[in-house]
Formats: structure tokens, C-alpha cells, sequence
């Protein structure tokens, strides 16, 4: 008998979770194992339909699906007007532009 969906998801999950956590300790000694590393964890995500985390989300690029950290292939740039947040992946060149809260 299978085990319930809800199980194998929340299993999936935490396992995804346990293995960013590594990837992103070992990323600045070791990136290719850390790139290794998060493409299984996207495998897991996508074998089981589970939705990643923002704050796991972000560390992927929409363009070319690596792993990306700021300042080791990543490009981080405040601009001054629009308030934005602008990363650069320094692999497929893809931009990411998020708005920043501005103090009133």
C-alpha cells in the first residue's frame, strides 16, 4: 500500500529543506558539489509537486535553474530611483528586479 500524498510531500519537503541547508554551507568551499546538491533538491521538488519556500526559491535563477550566490556568481545592485533590487546572474545573464520598501 502507498503511503498518502500529504506524507510523501511533507517527507519530500523537509528532505529539500535539509539539503539546501548543506548546499548553501558547502557553496562558498565547494560550489560544483553545491550546485550538485540543489539540482536534487529541485528534482525532489518537481518529482513531488511541492511548492519550494521563497527563501529557498530565491537562491535558484529563473533563467538558467542554477544555483546562485550573491557575490560568488551573482550581481547585486541597489538603484537609486525606482527603489529596486537588481541581481544579475553571471551565468545566463538573466535580471531580477525586486521593489524595495521605501521609510516615509
Amino acid at each position: 500500500m502507498k503511503p498518502p500524498r500529504r506524507l510523501l510531500a511533507d517527507l519530500a519537503r523537509q528532505r529539500i529543506e535539509r539539503i539546501m541547508e548543506v548546499a548553501l554551507e558547502v557553496a562558498k568551499t565547494d560550489y560544483e558539489t553545491a550546485k550538485k546538491e540543489t539540482a536534487l533538491a529541485r528534482r525532489i521538488a518537481l518529482k513531488y509537486n511541492v511548492r519550494l519556500p521563497f527563501y529557498l526559491k530565491r537562491f535558484f535563477c529563473h533563467g538558467c535553474k542554477q544555483l546562485i550566490i550573491p557575490g560568488l556568481n551573482c550581481r547585486v545592485r541597489l538603484t537609486r530611483r525606482s527603489h529596486m533590487l537588481k541581481m544579475t546572474c553571471l551565468m545566463c545573464g538573466h535580471i531580477y528586479r525586486r521593489p524595495l520598501r521605501v521609510k516615509v
